[in-house]
């Protein structure tokens, strides 16, 4: 991947928070004396944390998983006769990322609860 793609990737990741997050600014200094009073306001950010860490959760988690499996695979294409001591720790592996995974759902129900 080139430096000029990830600059795009970053930037473009960037406006998407800089969008998701504008109107969250500007409808909190409405009512800033008020901050945390109403029970409602304090399950609508539980689930907004929620959400925001199942997805980064998940995020993580399929990235790690998917450059595991390809590095995984080109070391097998590269030494094929090594693919029984490849396959083994990659599949552990896997299965720790999945784990965590698995965690940021856990605290995602966590949260709900608050």
């Amino acid at each position: 991947m080139s430096q000029s793609s990830s600059m795009k990737r970053a930037s473009a990741a960037l406006a998407g928070a800089a969008v998701f997050l504008a109107p969250l600014v500007a409808m909190a200094a409405e009512g800033a004396e008020k901050v945390g009073s109403n029970e409602n306001d304090m399950k609508m950010a539980a689930y907004i944390g929620a959400g925001i860490a199942v997805a980064l959760g998940v995020l993580g988690g399929t990235l790690g998983q998917g450059r595991a499996a390809a590095a995984a695979l080109e070391g097998i294409a590269r030494n094929p006769g090594a693919a029984s001591k490849i396959q083994t720790p990659m599949i552990l592996g896997l299965a720790l990322i999945e784990s965590l995974v698995l965690l940021a759902f856990l605290i995602a129900f966590f949260l709900q609860g608050k």
